[in-house]
């Protein structure tokens, strides 16, 4: 039997995703679409397959209807092999009457779905970090070195360090000591020995990434013998280092944890760079996701630069640059496009629709002509009409607004929003 059969993958769907809202008002976390042809979920399901980890729940209890048919729709395996994706939706039961209270109690709450299946390690997963890691080389350090946990573990740098539970570990990668977020003068006292490559970048700090092995029967335990403990990085770990054999494994890869909108903004930017640290291209790391039939991108009359575009768009925008532009994005003549991630748009309209909005003077499904549109995050299905100029920037204060959100400088355009001709932000 090969290794990763043992395996359950359990991807933690994230609660109301609050830090990057707007985009989650109407879909769940892991459901928040991301370069432009992919959703949040489609990256731990991904690495999962590419590790040959090929059972897979998702916890998830906040606007999940977009998320269940994305799912429904992207992953169909054969009928012959064991493999499955399947959505866990908080449900109240007799005996527990309440939503998911945390990451443990989530898993808590749906262990009796998981324990219908044969498993020896049960890998849980964030559903909200963009990364590409192959489990295969953690399950085998978990196997071969006896642990009853793993703990996957970045080294970061100082600055970095206090956004995260820092660790300390023993010759043999046995966690000895762990700490939450410590506070910049506490950090001398945390420095690990993360190898020559990591100390020249300064990176000196082994940073627990949420991702976890558990042993089933130890999982099992933990969780049924500790019902208040609502959390695995704030309760169940820090009692699992304390009572029993915690690994530590280091990866040094590229990984970020989507949080909040400026984060999710520059990592899909960061796909425009020359060589982006989260490779789309990697044939042996590919990214699945639903495969829908659509035509080809046509462009017209537009300059392009570090751009990123998915298929079905219509462009005639005169520039696009550091930007990623979605399917179906319809962007009019004219129009400029500059540091701007635009989610596309989930159909097209017919002739006889535009033409009839047109005479009403209602703007069509897309980006219309001569617009200046500079840091903004558009969501889907938005409706920006002729002459308008959305300009992000640090002059611009943050704050919630009937079509649109500011946060950091950037202006989020909520889903489906219609802004009309000549609107300036």
């Amino acid at each position: 039997m090969n290794m990763t059969d043992k395996v359950l993958g359990v991807i933690l769907g994230g609660g109301q995703g609050s830090r990057l809202a707007p985009l989650t008002q109407t879909r769940s976390k892991p459901a928040v679409p991301i370069g432009g042809k992919y959703r949040l979920v489609d990256i731990p399901i991904s690495n999962c397959l590419n590790s040959g980890i090929h059972r897979m729940f998702v916890l998830t209890q906040f606007n999940s209807a977009s998320l269940n048919k994305h799912i429904k729709n992207t992953y169909h395996f054969s009928h012959f092999s064991a493999a499955f994706v399947d959505i866990l939706a908080a449900e109240q039961t007799p005996e527990n009457p309440t939503w998911f209270q945390g990451t443990a109690d989530a898993v808590r709450q749906t262990m009796h779905h998981l324990l219908n299946h044969e498993f020896e390690y049960a890998l849980i997963l964030s559903g909200d970090q963009l990364y590409q890691m192959d489990f295969n080389k953690m399950v085998q350090a978990h196997v071969e070195k006896g642990a009853e946990v793993s703990i996957a573990t970045i080294p970061v740098t100082a600055k970095d360090a206090t956004d995260f539970g820092i660790l300390k570990v023993n010759e043999d990668s046995f966690i000895t000591s762990f700490i939450e977020k410590p506070a910049a003068a506490l950090l001398p006292d945390w420095s690990s020995d993360t190898g020559e490559e990591m100390h020249a970048e300064g990176r000196d700090y082994l940073a627990s990434m949420g991702i976890y092995i558990f042993n089933r029967d130890l999982l099992v335990k933990i969780l049924i013998d500790n019902p208040d403990e609502k959390d695995f990085g704030k309760e169940i770990i820090p009692r699992a280092m304390a009572h029993n054999k915690v690994l530590s494994f280091q990866y040094e890869g590229y990984w970020t944890d989507i949080g909040n909108i400026s984060s999710f903004f520059e990592a899909n930017l960061g796909l425009t760079d020359d060589i982006p640290k989260f490779n789309l291209f990697d044939s042996h790391q590919s990214i699945f996701t639903r495969a829908r039939m659509l035509p080809p991108s046509k462009i017209l009359g537009t300059t392009l630069n570090k751009a990123v575009i998915a298929e079905g768009c219509i462009l005639q925008a005169a520039e696009i640059s550091h930007a990623v532009i979605g399917i179906r994005s319809r962007i009019g003549i004219g129009t400029v496009i500059e540091n701007v991630y635009v989610m596309g748009s989930d159909r097209y309209q017919t002739l006889t629709e535009i033409e009839e909005e047109t005479a009403k003077q209602k703007p069509l499904i897309g980006i219309g002509d001569r617009c200046k549109i500079v840091n903004a995050l558009v969501d889907k299905n938005c409706r920006i009409g002729n002459d308008v100029q959305i300009i992000g920037g640090d002059h611009l204060p943050d704050g919630d607004h009937p079509l649109y959100t500011v946060k950091d400088g950037i202006v989020v355009v909520k889903k489906g929003a219609v802004i009309p001709n000549g609107t300036v932000i």
